[in-house]
């Protein structure tokens, strides 16, 4: 909690303002952030100064590992957030490449499980670096990137945390996570979470103790409708104590992460928090 709230008093402070073409709004911006994640200790980035709901965030990255790319199959998980920018992206629904109601298109875990080749095959990014880490190989380039310029014009929106790197030190496996763009009131909450359950669920089935979680933020950024309730409500309110991520030990393999894992193996444990706080939500 401490470096959320310093980014956000940073931010506050400090940053710039933006006009975001996409939204139509203006963004208070900061430029470079570094936060890191004691995945080793169980310290949980999860937001305590507001109510936060981290089932929404491991239910998005589950649909990631498993290549979703309908805004239905994240739903059913037990996720929403790809509704607006499925549904109600006006550039999206114009877009001749979208296949109907909650599509998609080709963005993030698809890219990971599915990255298209110019002869036609698919690269599965996943599996290759979970099949080297269970053998305990770590080549520099355990990379899984969701970038594809080639094919942003076929999914509704470019990835912003679009790039995961492990690095195997021995026995313990440490994660890099990059993101070119952060809603911070809102988005970062989910991302933190994100690269934390990343890191601890990949140690998991790869048989590896976890380390250290290093998520790079490249623009980090306050929208104007969403200031006064962060400036003046939440950065009021006096942080807790992390909680602690319980992770069904069952879960051996990506297999498992693909069929029959739920939102019922993973819970959290020691949360406590504020009232919530409704920020807006920009598509």
């Amino acid at each position: 909690m401490k470096q959320y709230l310093e980014l956000c008093r940073r931010i506050v402070d400090e940053g710039h303002w933006i006009s975001n073409q996409r939204t139509g709004k203006r963004c208070l911006t900061v430029i470079n952030a570094d936060l890191e994640y004691n995945v080793a200790a169980n310290e949980l980035p999860l937001i305590t100064t507001r109510k936060s709901y981290y089932r929404s965030a491991i239910a998005e990255f589950l649909g990631y590992i498993r290549g979703y790319d309908n805004a239905a199959d994240f739903r059913a998980l037990g996720s929403k957030t790809w509704d607006a920018n499925a549904n109600e992206n006006s550039v999206w629904l114009n877009n001749p490449a979208r296949k109907g109601r909650d599509d998609m298109g080709r963005v993030y875990g698809v890219q990971g499980r599915a990255w298209a080749t110019p002869d036609g095959g698919q690269v599965d990014q996943l599996r290759k670096i979970v099949d080297d880490l269970r053998q305990g190989i770590d080549d520099r380039g355990e990379i899984l990137s969701f970038y594809n310029p080639g094919e942003f014009d076929l999914g509704c929106l470019r990835p912003c945390m679009h790039s995961h790197t492990f690095s195997l030190l021995g026995d313990t496996l440490h994660l890099t996570s990059y993101q070119r763009s952060c809603d911070v009131p809102l988005g970062l909450n989910f991302n933190q979470v994100q690269v934390f359950f990343f890191l601890a669920i990949m140690a998991q089935i790869t048989g590896h103790k976890a380390g250290m979680a290093y998520h790079k933020i490249v623009n980090a950024h306050i929208y104007e409708d969403q200031l006064p309730l962060l400036r003046d409500v939440q950065l009021h309110r006096a942080p807790f104590a992390s909680p602690k991520l319980i992770i069904n030990p069952a879960i051996r393999s990506l297999e498992d992460l693909e069929t029959w894992v739920t939102l019922d193996d993973f819970s959290v444990e020691g949360y406590q928090h504020h009232e919530p706080i409704a920020y807006p939500f920009s598509v």
